[in-house]
């Protein structure tokens, strides 16, 4: 027994010695492991991990840059900047969001239209870092936050400039806005190599100067090396690369001249376009109903927005270059001298008008209830005689027409530096076999050139190309491209970038036939159709009424503006230059609605041209700064 007893233990005590080599062994390998790990991450991983280490505590903080100002030709400010505090919250360090701003709200005044706004930015920017929840806080919001800071992770107090325009919607269709940056202005940004020059930058051009000259206006951001604590929050500043500020834009916009003219304008729908007709600049360009771009600064309230997209009245459309109308019998002057120049006419051609043109069983009507009489090509302008041009487009037809109204920008785009201007139509057998798909519809009737004669039928223009047209006729045949900026200024080095006028090409033209159109329409606000909204004026005027019809008339029926709903009523056109002998502007108005253009078109022009040419303001106007904005019968008013 005790044999055994002594075998047992010896057997015992080999297992024991043999667990713990093994164990041993183990633990000496673990801890071979262990300083080999060290030696790696210690050693030979030193410096990688030191960087690492430094990237917890340092933050890269972008500097927005200031945004560039935009100006007028007289040195007006329409877009500026100023800097104020906005509570901003980062959804990625915010457990709950809702509950969050629930307990902000008890020491700022976050309202539903914030909380709606935030929510619709949280969805549309979805890896945004940070989104304002209240913009602008007043000193006392401030002060209650930053006292208890300590209490909201991922809630921060941020000083950011925000754009303002002093003249609220004066210009707006001009300007444009700014909007927030989404994801396809990110990803176009980073398709254009610019995407890491707007770190830090949540608000882009988004229509208007503020969207083509972009790149001009927005800067060179900067950056700052920020040591922060545990919970993100910035210590102090270790190093700074300063942000380079935007360059200034100047336009050759008359901001006062535009007041005026949208002043002028009131209530009514419609558009103006003015000329510099020698350098192709513009000095104003208006589309009623405009909106405020302001609005859009903050984030623009949704309810806001769905009014703006709903309305009838489209203001958010610029008319200007986008609004598409016939002409009207303002197309009369281009036949006469299309006319003259291909030996159609001579300028004492007359025919008799009894008040109608019949042709092909159909019979067109003047105006004027009995007719005109004896007209020749000077009284055809002068009192706007729809027959003489029946006559005259069925001799000339189609094909001459539109071969020579083509060059006079009719149809083409004019390539103005604002993006969505549309090309509209001028009218043809070609353009009507790509407009139609079925044969019946390609082919082009006789009769249909008989209504392109006063600037019916399929005419189709903007407010611009019909400036441009004017502007051309008024220089005698050259035509400018039409331009909003005027220089670029750095702020940094002083220097400055002028814009040179570009002429887009040249009609020779006789000199005796344009004096002679010139003269026909200087007639016009002398003793013609636009005579009493020019009685008494002291600067010569070259002009042409005209009037659009919205709905077509059967042929036997009267057109009685009573009667009729008021958007279906005759729009009001008016085109001018001035001073005849040296013409310094031209305008092109439309009055959507108006009427007859002696009503409506040429009063609005006499206000615009006597504050252009005189500097005399409406009646009971004060001069208009950023700072102070806070009866004719049926035959003289016929177009």
């Amino acid at each position: 027994m005790r044999g055994r007893e002594i075998r047992n233990s010896e057997q015992e005590l080999h297992q024991f010695q043999l667990r713990v080599g093994i164990a041993g062994a183990v633990v000496l390998a673990a801890f071979a492991l262990l300083a080999a790990r060290f030696l790696w991450l210690q050693v030979l991983q030193h410096d990688v991990y030191q960087a690492k280490a430094e990237d917890n505590r340092i933050s890269i903080v972008p500097v927005t840059p200031n945004r560039g100002l935009i100006v007028d030709r007289n040195g007006v400010v329409i877009a500026r900047n100023y800097s104020g505090y906005t509570l901003e919250i980062f959804p990625r360090r915010v457990k709950n969001i809702e509950r969050t701003i629930d307990a902000v709200s008890e020491f700022v005044d976050v309202t539903p239209r914030d909380r709606v706004r935030f929510r619709k930015l949280l969805q549309e920017t979805r890896n945004a870092e940070s989104l304002p929840i209240k913009n602008r806080l007043s000193d006392e919001e401030v002060a209650k936050f930053a006292a208890n800071r300590y209490r909201f992770e991922g809630v921060e107090i941020k000083a950011r400039l925000f754009r303002q325009y002093p003249l609220g919607d004066v210009g707006s269709h001009v300007l444009g806005y700014l909007g927030r940056i989404n994801t396809q202005d990110q990803q176009k940004l980073e398709d254009d190599g610019v995407g890491p020059n707007y770190r830090g930058t949540d608000y882009i051009g988004k229509a208007g100067i503020e969207a083509t000259y972009e790149s001009e206006l927005h800067g060179a951001t900067g950056f700052e090396q920020v040591e922060i604590d545990a919970a993100g929050r910035g210590i102090r500043t270790l190093s700074r690369t300063p942000s380079q500020p935007g360059n200034n834009v100047t336009l050759t916009l008359d901001m006062r001249l535009q007041q005026v003219a949208e002043i002028g304008f009131g209530d009514r729908r419609g558009a103006l376009v003015a000329l510099d007709p020698n350098t192709g600049g513009v000095l104003a360009l208006v589309s009623k109903p405009g909106f405020d771009p302001n609005m859009f600064v903050d984030g623009i309230d949704p309810q806001y927005w769905a009014e703006l997209q709903g309305s009838l009245d489209k203001p958010l459309n610029n008319r200007a270059i986008s609004g598409l109308y016939p002409p009207g019998s303002t197309i009369k002057p281009y036949l006469a001298l299309a006319a003259l120049e291909t030996g159609k006419r001579r300028t004492s051609s007359s025919i008799f008008d009894p008040g109608y043109f019949d042709f092909g069983g159909r019979r067109f009507r003047d105006d004027k209830k009995g007719g005109h009489g004896v007209v020749d090509m000077y009284k055809s302008i002068v009192e706007s005689c729809d027959t003489y041009y029946y006559h005259l487009a069925n001799d000339l037809g189609i094909d001459a027409i539109a071969r020579f109204l083509g060059p006079f920008g009719f149809g083409s785009r004019s390539g103005i530096d604002l993006a969505g201007e549309f090309a509209g139509v001028l009218p043809s057998p070609e353009w009507k076999i790509k407009r139609f798909k079925q044969p019946a519809q390609q082919k082009w009737f006789p009769g249909e050139t008989i209504s392109i004669g006063i600037g019916q039928g399929y005419h189709s223009y903007t407010p611009l190309q019909l400036a441009q047209a004017t502007a051309m006729l008024a220089t005698g045949g050259t035509m400018y491209k039409p331009r909003l900026l005027d220089h670029i200024d750095n702020p940094r080095s002083g220097d400055r970038r002028q814009v040179p006028s570009e002429v887009l090409h040249t009609i020779a033209l006789r000199r005796d036939n344009v004096d002679f159109i010139k003269r026909s329409m200087a007639g016009v606000s002398k003793e013609g159709t636009a005579a009493r909204a020019f009685a008494g004026v002291t600067y010569t005027v070259g002009g042409k009424t005209g009037t659009a019809q919205v709905i077509a008339i059967k042929q036997n029926e009267k057109y009685e503006e009573a009667k009729v709903a008021e958007r279906h009523r005759d729009h009001s056109l008016f085109v001018a230059f001035a001073p005849v002998e040296s013409p310094r502007i031209a305008l092109a108005i439309i009055v959507e609605n108006g009427g007859f253009g002696a009503r409506a078109a040429a009063p609005l022009a006499r206000t615009v041209l006597d504050y252009f040419m005189l500097g005399k303001l409406p009646a009971g106007m004060d001069q208009p700064t950023p700072e102070d904005e806070g009866a004719a019968d049926e035959e003289s008013e016929s177009d």
